[in-house]
Formats: C-alpha cells, structure tokens, sequence
C-alpha cells in the first residue's frame, strides 16, 4: 500500500529489507488499488483542455467538437 501512495519503489524495498528490487514489485503487484470509477468533464475549447490536464485528468475521446477527460475516483 505504500507503494501506491508513494510511487517510490526504492522506499517501499529498503523498509521491506528486500536485496532485490524484483521480490518487491512482486508485492507492489498483488494488490489493485484503482477503481473503476471516474470523474468525467468535457471540454470545449483549449483553456478547458489546459484546465482538465492540470487538474490530472487524461483525455479519452472526440465527440460532436468536445473532448472527453477522465481521472479515477
């Protein structure tokens, strides 16, 4: 769980006590931690876009001129 609120790989295997680095992403991949759920926003125009990319959000499509961001719950 560390790991996915760190992002620190080296951390979360020195505190483990782990030699190797692969012992410790075997553990970091166990657990999924994303959900399935999102936070959708449309943008129409190019400050909107901005907007949404700082906010963490990731384009997903094109649709009717508007473009569609998404970011996990």
């Amino acid at each position: 769980m560390l790991y996915h609120q760190t992002k620190d790989i080296l951390h979360v295997m020195q505190l483990l006590g782990h030699k190797n680095m692969n012992n410790t992403l075997i553990f970091t991949e166990l657990i999924n931690f994303e959900s399935d759920e999102f936070h959708v926003r449309v943008a129409k125009n190019l400050e909107e876009d901005k907007e949404l990319v700082e906010a963490g959000f990731d384009y997903v499509t094109e649709r009717d001129g508007a473009k569609i961001y998404r970011k996990r719950k």
